[in-house]
């Protein structure tokens, strides 16, 4: 579940990355930095969707802040 949860943040950040290199390079010509950013949107939910399922399964348990 570990690496789930790590390669769901690696996504965001590249989806994030590239959205930021799309504005740079097209100043605002194309929608490939709405399409990435969407893309990150997608990531970011479907991440939050599996943390609930897996909390819900048992497959992962709160530690509390220590």
């Amino acid at each position: 579940m570990k690496i789930l949860i790590a390669i769901g943040f690696i996504l965001i950040l590249g989806s994030l990355g590239s959205a930021f290199v799309f504005l740079m390079r097209d100043k605002g010509k194309t929608n490939r930095t709405v399409y990435a950013l969407a893309m990150r949107v997608g990531f970011s939910i479907l991440m939050f969707g599996l943390l609930l399922v897996s909390y819900r399964m048992g497959w992962i348990q709160p530690t509390g802040l220590h």
